[in-house]
């Protein structure tokens, strides 16, 4: 396996991470940057044997001597004075890796670096203690440098540093404290270093091994050049420890459109305050990292699985923003390197994983869609002009890079197409209504359901217009296309896709969807003693099951278009709407000998005898198509999919799943491509978009399992 990936070493809710683990400088502290930032990260320890030569971790590369050309004279530079040092860059292999779900430990020689963030339930900070929610959304990395010198018969020196990349402010020495209670390294005044190892000392130059190698102590002020860095000595005879915290801290109004600011700035009012916490409560975020780490290590899930959690989870977590609007919060997870704020065929897949751990970020999001991201359109139907009455939808998404878009309006939806920027109207309606269900469930809050029963109305009678105007001729499958479209047609969240999944209506993915709304809707009605309701929500559920199951060719096949019962595609997520009512307390609809049970067997044997093919929906290395018309795929919907064929319909995988573990470990562990960190559009194998993606924390869901390798 490739050991040097990068992944991303991310503080919840800061948007922000420190990104390490790709050759040379290809990772480094990202804040906001949604992409390796491209900057050296410096750490180093002297040789035991050559006195003055530093051994580094390759995440490094030599200094570029352009800035230090600008200050010279033409008589040279001889009064900067020669270093006399030297420095090596380990071997690819001398150096192992053990890599976690919330550590991430190098070592080389003498030298052992670790990286820890946390992954844990977290607390509704407008709900919480102050300390709970501290140590949850405190904005830093913590790192530990362990230096064995036993062996040793002379003190050796260990760096750690990094190449300055703020392209405002430059590098700038940190004091933690009146009574300089640490030291570090700022990069600008929004992110930095910091260690509270005794006697450590920081500098800034052109080249960190002439800052290690000046005589002069007094020099060590200085704050021209590119490189900062910071020095600790390790006596003989010793092993020692050092801990450092990297952070991060952007203070005052961060976005447009709506006015916020991070919220973690009712407690920290710098990079210098965020690190004073960070390195006093170190031990508690050890403590939680090992927790995290020690439960994936406890399942049942397979190396390549659990190498999958571990990463994707990181992914995840960069991309989460913990905001703070008129003194409440507001949750955001942005879109990768796409960068669109809450998009919410991406909330479905999050709250998957969300619901388990935090339900209320959902809630802060639906709410949020509530409030300000819904709208009411009229209906079209392929084939006639006529239009009619239409419902309550909602935003593909809120906004990108920080602007929030007009109320009802977002940043990706336009009108007149039939392809990619198309309008999402009846994926979104679905999604919202799906983890409305699954929020109720898992935040136990029957309340808030109460409080939108309205809108949860609205949203099942919106479902059966875009079925049909005329009740009788329902059929439970949506079939309409938005006014918005203006003579475009409704796409789904796979948008680059051709038809056979980028096509709304009459789309078996979609009918899959608005069978699971349709239960969890029923569910809802009957918690809420709204028995009318409920029934038209059953109703619409059996003709939808119905509908499909009767569409299935005598050979099994299930059609992705109902409009095109001939067409050969093959599509994967018409079954990955059932992982909804499974996690939205539905199970019975999920029984095998229950009432759906022809509908649950007609998917299962779709799967069986259509997907899992090589001539359709299985790639040569054994990972997972989505559909058998594209060579893309999209990961994490692959694993929801694996989840609910194993888990729901009970189908052994056997080879066929360690293979596609496998495979999908594999294209994230490119050699070359792996400097993206977990991906979600994979071709043929090789990332090539959705970088920096959050969505494969889907995966997330295997824990749950019985037998996640069955």
């Amino acid at each position: 396996m490739n050991r040097f990936f990068n992944t991303q070493h991310a503080p919840v809710g800061a948007h922000a991470s420190l990104t390490l683990g790709f050759p040379g400088a290809r990772g480094g502290m990202d804040l906001e940057l949604c992409g390796a930032p491209g900057q050296s990260v410096l750490v180093a320890l002297e040789s035991a044997q050559q006195p003055g030569l530093f051994e580094t971790l390759p995440f490094c590369e030599p200094p570029d001597d352009a800035e230090r050309q600008r200050f010279v004279s033409d008589q040279g530079d001889a009064h900067l004075g020669a270093s006399g040092l030297g420095a090596r860059l380990f071997e690819p292999d001398e150096v192992q890796r053990e890599f976690s779900l919330a550590t991430d430990r190098w070592q080389a020689g003498d030298l052992r670096f670790t990286l820890y963030s946390p992954v844990r339930a977290l607390p509704d900070p407008d709900a919480c203690a102050p300390l709970d929610a501290m140590r949850a959304f405190v904005p830093a990395v913590r790192a530990e440098i362990e230096v064995d010198n036993r062996a040793g018969t002379r003190a050796r020196r260990v760096a750690v540093g990094l190449s300055g990349i703020d392209p405002l402010r430059g590098l700038r020495h940190l004091v933690l404290g009146e009574r300089a209670d640490g030291i570090g390294i700022g990069d600008g005044l929004e992110q930095g270093f910091a260690t509270d190892a005794p006697d450590a000392w920081s500098g800034i130059g052109f080249d960190p091994l002439a800052v290690l190698g000046d005589r002069h102590p007094s020099n060590r002020g200085s704050m021209l050049g590119g490189w900062g860095l910071v020095c600790a000595e390790v006596p003989a005879g010793e092993r020692r420890t050092l801990r450092f915290a990297f952070c991060f801290h952007r203070a005052g109004v961060i976005t447009g459109g709506i006015a916020t600011r991070q919220l973690y700035n009712r407690w920290f009012d710098s990079v210098e305050s965020v690190a004073r916490f960070a390195l006093s409560d170190f031990d508690e975020a050890v403590q939680a990292c090992r927790a995290a780490d020690a439960r994936l290590a406890a399942s049942a899930l397979s190396a390549a699985q659990r190498f999958t959690v571990a990463h994707a989870t990181r992914s995840y977590l960069y991309s989460t923003q913990l905001l703070e609007r008129d003194g409440r919060a507001l949750w955001v997870v942005n879109e990768g390197e796409y960068n669109m704020l809450n998009t919410l065929d991406l909330v479905a897949d999050h709250s998957l994983y969300e619901g388990l751990h935090h339900p209320w970020t959902i809630r802060n999001v639906l709410d949020q869609y509530a409030a300000g991201y819904a709208y009411d359109d009229e209906l079209r139907f392929a084939g006639s002009d006529a239009t009619h009455p239409g419902g309550v939808s909602f935003t593909h998404d809120m906004g990108v890079d920080g602007i929030f878009s007009p109320p009802g309006r977002s940043a990706y939806e336009r009108a007149g197409l039939t392809g990619c920027f198309s309008q999402m109207t009846t994926e979104e309606l679905l999604n919202w209504t799906l983890c409305a269900g699954l929020y109720a469930h898992q935040g136990r809050d029957l309340a808030w359901a109460r409080r939108h029963a309205a809108l949860l109305e609205r949203c099942l009678q919106s479902l059966e217009r875009r079925d049909h105007p005329e009740p009788a001729l329902r059929n439970g499958v949506p079939r309409a296309d938005s006014s918005r479209c203006e003579g475009g047609r409704e796409i789904t969240t796979y948008d680059c896709l051709d038809p056979s999944l980028g096509q709304a209506a009459g789309n078996t993915y979609i009918a899959g969807k608005a069978w699971a709304a349709y239960v969890v809707l029923q569910r809802l009605f009957t918690q809420l003693d709204r028995p009318a309701l409920a029934e038209r929500a059953h109703a619409q559920a059996r003709r939808a099951a119905a509908t499909v199951a009767a569409a299935a060719r005598p050979d099994g096949l299930i059609p992705a278009l109902l409009e095109a019962p001939d067409d050969d595609a093959v599509i994967l997520p018409v079954i990955e709407a059932l992982a909804y009512p499974w996690f939205a307390g539905c199970r019975d609809a999920l029984a095998a000998d229950g009432e759906y049970a022809p509908y649950l067997a007609a998917l299962k044997r779709h799967v069986g005898q259509h997907v899992l093919r090589e001539d359709t929906c299985l790639f040569a290395d054994g990972g997972w198509r989505i559909t058998s018309r594209s060579d893309n795929t999209f990961p994490a919907k692959a694993y929801v999919c694996q989840f609910v064929a194993r888990e729901i319909l009970q189908m052994p995988l056997g080879t066929v799943g360690m293979r596609a573990d496998e495979a999908h470990a594999a294209w994230q562990l490119h050699p070359d491509l792996s400097v993206h960190c977990w991906s979600e559009q994979v071709k043929n194998g090789l990332v090539f978009a959705a970088k920096y993606y959050p969505r494969g924390v889907s995966s997330q869901i295997w824990l749950t399992e019985r037998a996640p390798q069955g």
